[in-house]
């Protein structure tokens, strides 16, 4: 049995608009991150850069389930000593809920050249407009 590989010239890109208001912040970072992957298609190659452009609108209405909200911890390091700073999941998602899901969908992708392409193709509003209305992206519907 044969196996049909994609090539890189005969790809074609699509956009797509996920909505995030009232999902789960987990769930709706790994739809994007199977979409910008490729996952989706039929002919999804694991090692050509096959995916899609994605739009994520309404980065501040989504929800953490359970007590993420007050357990979860962000952390980052400004290299100095005692320089570990963390930030709760709940003053996250209030002041930079874009970021949060770009921390979460870049969590779910591989991390080499691929991701790195993948996330080039990620777009996060934190309300409902985005300026990408001339590209005529579709509404992601398949939750």
């Amino acid at each position: 049995m044969s196996t049909t590989l994609l090539k890189k010239e005969t790809l074609e890109r699509k956009w797509y608009v996920i909505d995030a208001a009232g999902k789960p912040l987990g769930r709706t970072a790994v739809i994007a991150a199977n979409i910008l992957r490729g996952k989706h298609k039929v002919d999804f190659t694991p090692n050509v850069d096959c995916g899609d452009y994605v739009i994520v609108i309404n980065t501040d209405k989504a929800i953490l389930t359970g007590k993420k909200a007050d357990q979860k911890k962000y952390y980052r390091v400004s290299g100095w000593i005692g320089g570990l700073k963390e930030t709760k999941a709940r003053d996250m998602m209030a002041n930079r809920s874009d970021y949060a899901m770009e921390l979460a969908i870049k969590g779910m992708l591989p991390k080499n050249t691929l991701g790195k392409n993948a996330m080039g193709r990620l777009h996060l509003y934190k309300d409902a407009e985005h300026a990408h209305a001339a590209q005529k992206p579709e509404a992601w519907t398949q939750d």
